[in-house]
């Protein structure tokens, strides 16, 4: 686990999984997701799945940490994570993502 620092950055991530995708969600999620961005260097922090929602609450919030600013652009301009997150929105609707510095607990 990356020691926090005043440096850090999160990649906050909220999306929906399409209905009718959920296995084949869970299944990259576990085989493919967790393994490649932590591979890149993201470090997977938090996750957070809401089994019933009545309004504009996303279905999945999660963050991932990196050490810096410049470790997270070489992430999201890299060619692996375009590749994987292509494979990612075949599985969901309503993706938003941001990035923020770590200021502890979940940040929106």
């Amino acid at each position: 686990m990356a020691d926090l620092g005043k440096d850090n950055v999160k990649l906050l991530m909220q999306w929906d999984i399409k209905q009718e995708s959920e296995q084949e969600f869970f299944e990259f999620q576990v085989r493919e997701w967790i393994p490649g961005i932590t591979q890149m260097g993201l470090e997977p922090t938090g996750a957070w799945y809401t089994a019933y929602s009545h309004g504009d609450t996303p279905q999945i919030m999660t963050e991932g940490l990196a050490e810096d600013l410049a470790t997270m652009r070489r992430i999201l301009d890299s060619e692996e994570w375009k590749t994987l997150h292509a494979k990612l929105l075949e599985f969901v609707n309503n993706y938003q993502q941001k990035v923020v510095r770590v200021t502890g607990g979940f940040q929106l």
